[in-house]
């Protein structure tokens, strides 16, 4: 049974795009083995489950093989396998269409109309309806 640093395994698995990248997400606590935050020279073997977190998703991987050659796309099922929950899945959907708008980088910032538009997606109207309708208000009740 071979192993393989996890910093470059997170790397040739193409979890990460670089692995000064890889090896960052490990010195801060962002990937763990087992349960347990691993350090860049860990060394992986195969059966481990690799935990990484991009926030807000924690995503979970069992390795099949060891490698720490980078690899096509294509070899990626025979590398590891997506071991990740449903709900962290529902949870990265969630936070999509949560109230948080995504500005495009360089664009600056939003115009009025782009404001309004944005306002409007996060708080609909209440169906039509004022919050404080002071003409509907019955004072007969009080002067009796």
């Amino acid at each position: 049974m071979t192993e393989a640093r996890i910093d470059k395994w997170l790397w040739a698995a193409r979890i990460f795009k670089t692995r000064s990248i890889a090896a960052d997400a490990c010195k801060n606590g962002r990937v763990s083995v087992g349960g347990t935050t691993v350090k860049p020279s860990r060394m992986v073997k195969e059966g481990d489950v690799v935990s990484v977190r991009k926030p807000p998703v924690t995503y979970s991987f069992k390795i099949l093989k060891t490698i720490e050659q980078r690899v096509g796309a294509k070899l990626l099922p025979e590398i590891y396998e997506n071991v990740t929950t449903p709900d962290q899945y529902e949870l990265l959907e969630m936070t999509r269409i949560s109230g948080f708008v995504d500005r495009a980088r360089g664009t600056g910032r939003p115009t009025k109309k782009d404001r309004r538009q944005m306002d409007a997606f996060v708080e609909p109207s209440l169906g039509g309806y004022d919050l404080f309708d002071f003409d509907d208000w019955d004072d007969d009740d009080t002067n009796e």
